[in-house]
């Protein structure tokens, strides 16, 4: 068990090594296993030896959800906007609540400032988050029609 020990990484960088060849040999392999066979001038294979493959890639988001990348931005946003606004009143409320219970204790007081900075701070990035992207939703949109 001790050898093991002292030779865990060697044959970690071996193993490394071997999988990089494997998979190396298996590109190789794949070419030619799902060649296609001698194709005439127009395009398509002459005899039956090769194999013709179509491909689609589904949206995983169905046919009702977000179908460009803007529209997924947004989507997102709007979700952290749904869940983020109800946070952010919530610790402004728990900082209103650290101002009645600090009753004019200095360290206190500070602490329940601190508190409300950080929470407007936060509520900030949240809205900013959101204008900055429907100002660029806008832009990229603008851009799109004049061209």
């Amino acid at each position: 068990m001790k050898i093991f020990k002292t030779k865990k990484y060697s044959i970690l960088s071996n193993i490394l090594k071997y999988s990089f060849v494997a998979v190396f040999a298996l590109s190789i392999l794949a070419q030619t296993v799902f060649a296609v066979g001698p194709t005439t001038g127009g395009g398509g294979p002459t005899t039956g030896g090769g194999t013709s493959i179509t491909t689609t890639i589904n949206n995983p988001l169905g046919t009702d959800g977000p179908q460009n990348i803007p529209d997924f931005i947004k989507a997102i946003i709007k979700i952290v906007l749904i869940i983020g606004v109800p946070i952010i009143v919530l610790a402004i409320i728990y900082t209103g609540f650290l101002f009645v219970q600090a009753q004019g204790n200095p360290e206190a007081i500070t602490k329940a400032k601190t508190s409300l900075m950080y929470t407007l701070i936060g509520a900030a990035l949240l809205l900013g988050a959101f204008v900055i992207a429907e100002a660029i939703g806008k832009t990229v949109d603008d851009i799109k029609s004049t061209t």
